[in-house]
Formats: C-alpha cells, sequence, structure tokens
C-alpha cells in the first residue's frame, strides 16, 4: 500500500500553489475540474513519485470550507493510498463498522473516501488504478494527476514525501484505529507509534498547537536543502525550531 497523494486544503488556492512549488521546487501538473462536484478547485504537483493536491473551496457550505473552520486555517485533509484491489479493501475496512463517504467505481479505478470520525485525523481514501496501476512503481498511472503528470516531476530540490504525522490528545489510540484500517502494525518510529507502508510512514503524536485532531505535519527529504531553506527564507516560512511551515503543515526536512 503506497502513499500516493497528500492533500492540503487552502483558503486560497493560488497562493498556497505558489508557496509550496516554489519552495519545494515543484510544478503543477494538473487541475482536475471533476473537484468542482465537491465546490472545490485544485491543482496536483508531483513529488519525486507521488503527489501533492492542494484543494480550496469555491463556494459556501462545503465539507473542506467546514474543516478549514474548525482547523482555524490552511492545513492537511487527506491522505490517498494507492493499493492493487481497492474493492477487496473497502469491504475489509466496511466489516470493521468504518464509514464511508464517496465511493467511485469505473474499469480504470476504484476509490472509497472514509469517514473522518472513524479515521480521525484525516481523510482517508484507499483507491487503485485498475489493471495499468501499480502501487509499486514510482511514475505509475494515476488517474487524479491527468494523463501525463509524470512530464512534470521535479526532484532538483525535492525527492520524495516520506511521512505525515497526525496529531491527536490520544495518539496510540488513534494509532491502532488507522493500524486496524490500514491491516498493518503499530510500530515506534522516533518514539512515537507509527505504521509503515511501502514509501513511507504515518507516525501519530500529541496535539501541541491546540489546533485538533488532524494533519500536523509532514517530512520531505530534500535534494538541494539550501535551494528549499533559501526560498522558505523568501516567503517568511521559516519557523524558529528550523521547522518550515507550508499551508499550515510543519514540514521536516529529514
Amino acid at each position: 500500500m503506497r502513499l500516493r497523494q497528500f492533500v492540503f486544503v487552502a483558503e486560497d488556492l493560488k497562493s498556497a500553489v505558489v508557496e509550496i512549488g516554489a519552495t519545494l521546487g515543484l510544478a503543477v501538473c494538473h487541475n482536475d475540474p471533476n473537484v468542482g462536484a465537491f465546490g472545490l478547485h485544485n491543482a496536483l504537483l508531483p513529488i519525486g513519485g507521488d503527489l501533492i493536491e492542494v484543494v480550496a473551496p469555491i463556494q459556501e457550505g462545503t465539507t473542506a470550507g467546514r474543516y478549514l473552520e474548525r482547523r482555524q486555517g490552511n492545513g492537511g485533509y487527506m491522505l490517498i493510498l494507492e493499493c492493487d484491489d481497492a474493492l477487496v479493501e473497502r469491504e475489509r475496512i466496511s466489516a470493521l463498522g468504518i464509514r464511508d463517504i464517496w465511493r467511485h467505481d469505473a474499469d480504470d479505478c476504484h476509490a472509497t473516501h472514509f469517514h473522518p470520525a472513524d479515521v480521525p485525523g484525516a481523510i482517508l481514501s484507499i483507491d487503485d488504478m485498475g489493471p495499468e496501476g501499480d502501487p509499486a512503481q514510482e511514475l505509475s498511472r494515476w488517474k487524479w494527476a491527468g494523463p501525463n503528470w509524470q512530464e512534470f516531476v521535479q526532484t532538483q530540490d525535492t525527492k520524495a514525501l516520506v511521512a505525515v504525522e497526525i496529531q491527536a490528545d490520544d495518539p496510540d489510540a488513534v494509532a491502532e484505529r488507522w493500524a486496524a484500517v490500514l491491516d498493518r502494525p503499530v510500530e515506534q518510529i522516533n518514539g512515537k507509534p507509527a505504521i509503515k507502508l511501502d514509501n513511507a510512514h504515518i507516525r501519530f503524536a500529541p496535539d501541541t498547537d491546540g489546533r485538533g485532531v488532524g494533519i500536523g505535519a509532514i517530512d520531505i527529504l530534500p535534494a538541494n536543502r539550501d535551494n528549499i531553506l533559501a526560498m522558505a527564507d523568501k516567503f517568511g516560512l521559516r519557523q524558529s525550531d528550523g521547522q518550515l511551515m507550508l499551508c499550515g503543515v510543519r514540514v521536516n526536512l529529514v
């Protein structure tokens, strides 16, 4: 199971995309008109063999808009994992009593968004890309990113997204819930409970910023740390502890 797409939610799409793209040296590969059905517009940027997406509301009353209000601004929003057979995963997860909030079934793709009240910290989606998809392949077909997203991959500054940190009042309990949903064990990484995926890990930490349960941080593997830090300084994104703050998410360069 691969972490294929990480999703930020922003109040203003353009400014968030400019800061993320310029700081990490990434290029926009696709704007998906289909997210309009959710009252959103978006942009996708390849990061190594995976994707960063930024979504922003374009109308009132959206789930994303309510999330922005609840967590007091921009932040992490979704994790989209790729597997070999999303229908099998949907059936297994549903048997655990986990509700889903959206399904997509086509010959070339299956996807399920699970209820964040049942899987706390983010909207989790588990997808497959049909016969042409391969979660083990770094530059495999990924429907949500357009037909030629691989042509936009830039690795001169950033190599990969390697971890997502979910914060909660009880990180151990949240880790156990995610472990059951993903059918993977809870391990310890740097003293924190974590779940290893094929290309990254999800770890769980205490809420230290008072924003409540949600995505608090991500880990980025840099190719050119100096360039990233220089651009972060230009945008005023460097934090006192050495972290960066991108679209409401703390960024660790590892």
